[in-house]
């Protein structure tokens, strides 16, 4: 039934706008969650990177307390830790699990250099991220 005043063509027409509406309003809420996704992404990331930020202080906190004996902190990427070491890594590897951890430390003149590596992936796949300090203590 035609409304009188309304050409024939116009018929429909406000479904049709309710419809693209809606399309509309989808494409947009997919966005909407794929941005929350990214940033529940780079949020886990930093989460990491802060931890592993934490960790490598309180290694050199430990260190600069024990100096003494601060050439047994040193292990290689992979290898057995030291026993010096052990607590330090197994702290660590609960807040980064696999985390692949390496700390070089170079007796120089009048001071000791250490370099302190961090190294994980958030999930399979990603490129691994990593965490690196140089700090000097003094002798």
């Amino acid at each position: 039934m035609q409304v009188p005043g309304q050409p024939a063509g116009q018929r429909g027409i406000a479904l049709l706008e309710a419809l693209l509406a809606i399309l509309i309003l989808g494409i947009g809420l997919l966005g909407t969650i794929g941005l929350q996704a990214r940033a529940y992404s780079a949020l886990s990331d930093a989460s990491q990177r802060a931890e592993a930020t934490m960790a490598s202080e309180k290694l050199l906190g430990v260190m600069n307390a024990d100096v003494a004996n601060v050439l047994n902190y040193s292990a290689e990427e992979g290898a057995e830790p030291s026993v010096a070491l052990q607590p330090w890594v197994d702290e660590t590897r609960q807040y980064i699990p696999g985390a692949l951890l390496a700390v070089q430390v170079t007796p120089e003149a009048r001071r000791v250099r250490v370099d302190i590596s961090i190294r994980w992936k958030r999930k399979a796949g990603d490129d691994m991220n990593q965490h690196q300090l140089t700090s000097y203590i003094a002798n």
